[in-house]
């Protein structure tokens, strides 16, 4: 089952609700289970003033990425708030910091409960994954803002089995977002920041073309013509979680975007090494882009 361009389209109207079920109008009480949270509580009270919410994998990862948010925007962060072990969450000012887990099952968990937590709260928040990954022909701490997400077929569009049917949704991020945040960049990053496609792989290894895992039934030059074609079809680095986070918030209205940071260059290796480039970049560029906006948003004296 293929979905209209045309639905697309009106699904994405960023002025509507990030829920699009009928179904919860006849819960009682809706559970979001993953993250410790239920519609009875003061919802709007709690995330009043959230516009952002910046995803990540690693939970301790975000937390510093609140406190980082927090003295960047001159607000206070919050503790760990959610109740659950699956995932963290914290709170900066009109930022909410959350952790994602590693790849697409995990980061869809998420982004569900996410947004019904945006309906609940009546919040109208973008949608930023903040992370690290692999370059395509791109040197190790390049920023990669994403304009859409490939599957490993080089497909721009995830696949999701639904009621044992294939659902294809096209996987692109929110090209204003996209354009505002490449905007944003300061000086000192300008030369990092590339926009292109990323490919989000359901593996680390095998799916990724790596030569270093337990398995692998293919050889280097097999890698490296697949690697070409990924290149030549755009894509500037691989991870496990944009075609996800593209086509769920495109279909349900909420603008997002994804920066990603480059640990190494796959046309050259595989394997990733104890020696990192500098990571906060996609951080930094991030809260640029967020303090201009909200410096945007203040009256004028």
């Amino acid at each position: 089952v293929i979905e209209q361009e045309l639905l697309l389209v009106v699904m994405a109207d960023k002025s509507q609700d990030s829920v699009r079920n009928p179904h919860l109008k006849e819960l009682l009480l809706d559970n979001m289970y993953h993250i410790g949270l239920n519609s009875s509580q003061p919802l709007v009270d709690m995330f009043a003033g959230v516009k952002f919410v910046c995803m990540g994998g690693s939970s301790s990862r975000m937390g510093e990425f609140a406190q980082f948010a927090a003295k960047f925007l001159g607000v206070t962060a919050s503790e760990n708030l959610c109740t659950t072990d699956r995932f963290a969450w914290y709170k900066a000012g009109p930022v909410l910091a959350f952790s994602h887990g590693m790849g697409g099952p995990s980061i869809s968990i998420a982004l569900h409960e996410v947004a019904k937590l945006l309906h609940y709260a009546k919040a109208h928040a973008s949608i930023i994954r903040i992370g690290t990954s692999g370059g395509v022909g791109v040197a190790p701490g390049t920023i990669v803002i994403a304009d859409k997400a490939y599957d490993g077929a080089l497909q721009p569009e995830h696949t999701l089995l639904v009621l044992g049917e294939p659902i294809r949704r096209p996987a692109i991020f929110d090209a204003d977002l996209v354009a505002a945040i490449h905007a944003s960049a300061p000086e000192h990053l300008k030369s990092r920041v590339v926009v292109g496609g990323t490919m989000s792989c359901d593996d680390f290894y095998e799916g990724q073309a790596r030569l270093d895992g337990a398995l692998c039934d293919y050889d280097n030059d097999k890698k490296m013509a697949y690697l070409a074609k990924v290149a030549a079809a755009g894509v500037r680095n691989i991870e496990m979680e944009g075609v996800v986070l593209a086509s769920f918030c495109r279909a349900a209205g909420i603008p997002a975007a994804m920066v990603c940071v480059t640990l190494l260059n796959r046309l050259e290796g595989d394997q990733v090494s104890g020696f990192h480039p500098d990571t906060t970049g996609p951080q930094n560029l991030v809260l640029h882009y967020i303090r201009g906006q909200i410096n945007a948003l203040a009256p004028s004296a």
